[in-house]
């Protein structure tokens, strides 16, 4: 017998002991199996037991993968038929809502967007996989052998599915109108203007996802949620969606979250080994069988057990959480610790204690590594370094901050503020460390970068320490030459073109008056406003370049050892791998002397190195004291 004969005749039964709302909850699959794996989820978490034979049998669905669940099905059928023949009615008004995974649509091609649905292509072959993006020249990328983010074995499984089930292209319309699964994977950056501003997130792009799925939709759809939104971001998706449902009967939509926990550099390896997938959604019937759908998709590869559900409000919440207790009946998870911003904590921590380390003669590495050797604390996130980066963890701490300040929980806020503030704090403490140790002067001096991604193995360069510090010295009339082995030149070049702000007067300057004075060649600064004055200006005739540029005082290299040529100090800023092998004798003869390293991450052999004849200063390690073995 068919599964869909399993399926009509378990709806029987169901009809026959009365339970209506299972056996419309049955028709809304397209196997038995899928079913099983949303009963699980109605029974463990939300419907109390219907009482008797039926729902002590039904208790055993979830479990069975093989036969068995036919004469589970027969039994109820039997109960059904003795309780009441009378009753027997199958519905015929039942609408089947979903059906198998077919096709899924991303909208947004970026470090989240491009990673997870290349690997879903990867996992599930017979699925369509479009990622769709508004920037044309991102899609391009994707489709060439040069993809806009670098990822540790990214290319491969992109180039295994690219043509195959993964597309990239810039229709949205077209793919939202194919597509049975939607997931939003859009920036959701802190907000410059308005009300939270500087704190909270803006989800101008969710929104305008949202209505792009409101008017391109033809059908039912699931609607996923990946990018870090603030709790309740759903309803706010939900009341966009549902206006365009009161319009045309047709169209239904669900939506779930399911964060993202990548870490650059190993998003791969999180994707194909994550330590748990996170769904939340309604816990009504349609609900469920959404977040069933998801669940069969990521079941292609992830363990089961893995795979937490939760209500909707619970996982948004949990973009911010790691930790999670039972509580009631219902088993619902309550996210209680913010994970982004506890790892952001643990950071700011140990560089706070590194400041320590460094005024009284001890070595972070061998505090790190004691404190790493408790049990109740682990060796993770306690490297000291110039601070952290990265898109998410600044954003998600201010995100706190502004929630916990919007309940008027004003000691909470300051509390998470300071971690973000320590993190400031650490990336000055070292530009000054810099500026000291090289006499108290910098200027005109040539600086070697190394290193400008805000981590090793990633071209990510958003929130890097590395733009931060680099700002610093540029300020201190350094000369700044930058090398890293990932991150592209231009990107680079915009990075630092956008730090020429408040204290040079120049990125102002360049937004306000950069199209009038395009064709001259020289201007006299005149204006007094307050973005001229955060610092003293020289106001002599310059020309246009020179003024509106900071290009005169930085350049890129393509190799370390021009890079370091000549220059009278170098600053690693990123952890990368291949800093450790460089010939550091050979650099030192031909930098200028006396030269001078300066470990920003605490990666280098700093005992070799003062042999060679460098003088070296880490962070969090006294500068006169001698290095010890690294622990790792």
């Amino acid at each position: 017998m068919s599964e869909s004969r399993f399926c009509l005749w378990a709806v029987v039964g169901w009809e026959m002991c009365g339970c209506v709302d299972r056996a419309d909850i049955l028709l809304q699959y397209k196997s038995l199996q899928m079913f099983c794996w949303y009963y699980s989820e109605l029974e463990y978490r939300y419907y109390r037991a219907v009482g008797g034979v039926s729902a002590q049998v039904s208790r055993l669905l979830p479990y069975q993968k093989d036969g068995f669940h036919a004469t589970v099905i027969i039994v109820i059928l039997a109960i059904g038929v003795v309780i009441n023949v009378q009753n027997l009615t199958v519905r015929s008004n039942i609408v089947v809502k979903y059906t198998e995974i077919q096709h899924i649509a991303c909208v947004g091609a970026g470090y989240v967007g491009g990673p997870t649905c290349a690997m879903i292509a990867y996992k599930c072959p017979e699925i369509r996989v479009t990622v769709v993006d508004m920037n044309a020249e991102k899609i391009k990328q994707w489709n060439s052998d040069h993809l806009p983010i670098f990822e540790p074995d990214l290319d491969e499984i992109v180039k295994s599915c690219r043509g195959k089930n993964l597309f990239f292209s810039d229709d949205i319309p077209s793919a939202i109108r194919n597509a049975q699964l939607i997931f939003m994977s859009v920036n959701t950056p802190t907000k410059t203007y308005g009300k939270g501003k500087g704190m909270a997130p803006d989800l101008k792009y969710v929104e305008s996802v949202s209505r792009a799925i409101a008017e391109y939709s033809c059908g039912p759809k699931i609607i996923v949620e990946k990018s870090t939104v603030p709790v309740k971001a759903a309803e706010s998706i939900s009341a966009i969606l549902n206006e365009a449902q009161k319009k045309n009967p047709q169209l239904s939509f669900q939506v779930l979250s399911n964060p993202e926990f990548l870490s650059e550099g190993t998003a791969i390896n999180n994707l194909a080994n994550p330590d748990r997938v996170l769904i939340g959604g309604e816990s009504s019937p349609d609900g469920l069988a959404a977040m069933a759908q998801l669940i069969q998709i990521y079941e292609h590869w992830v363990p089961r057990e893995r795979i937490i559900t939760t209500n909707t409000w619970s996982s948004e919440l949990s973009k911010l959480a790691s930790t999670f207790y039972n509580f009631g009946s219902g088993k619902q998870y309550i996210a209680i610790k913010a994970a982004n911003a506890f790892l952001a904590q643990r950071i700011s921590s140990i560089n706070a204690i590194s400041a320590i380390c460094e005024a009284t003669g001890a070595d972070i590495r061998e505090v790190s590594y004691a404190i790493g050797r408790d049990t109740r604390i682990g060796n993770q996130f306690l490297q000291a370094s110039v601070g952290f980066g990265g898109s998410c963890f600044q954003k998600d701490v201010l995100s706190l901050v502004y929630l916990a300040g919007s309940l008027n929980l004003h000691k909470v806020a300051d509390y998470w503020l300071q971690v973000v503030e320590i993190n400031n704090w650490q990336r000055r403490r070292f530009a000054d460390k810099i500026i000291s140790e090289m006499f108290n002067t910098v200027s005109n001096k040539r600086i070697a970068i190394f290193g400008f991604a805000f981590k090793k193995n990633t071209a990510d360069t958003r929130e890097s320490s590395a733009i931060h510090i680099v700002k610093y010295l540029l300020d201190e009339d350094a000369k700044l030459v930058v090398y890293d082995p990932k991150v592209p030149e231009s990107q680079m070049r915009y990075e630092l073109n956008q730090i020429s702000s408040k204290e040079t007067g120049i990125h102002h300057i360049f937004t306000f008056y950069c199209f009038c004075l395009f064709h001259m060649f020289e201007f006299i600064l005149l204006q007094d406003g307050e973005e001229f004055i955060m610092k003293k200006m020289n106001l002599q005739r310059k020309s246009f370049r020179d003024f509106f540029s900071v290009e005169r005082l930085f350049t890129f290299s393509k190799n370390p050892y021009e890079a370091a040529m000549n220059s009278h100090a170098i600053v690693v800023l990123t952890e990368w791998d291949e800093f450790k092998s460089y010939d550091y004798r050979y650099i030192f003869n031909s930098m200028a002397q006396p030269a001078s390293i300066f470990d920003g991450r605490l990666i280098l052999d700093h005992n070799k190195l003062r042999e060679i004849g460098f003088n070296v200063s880490a962070i969090g390690i006294a500068s006169s004291q001698s290095c010890k073995n690294c622990y790792k």
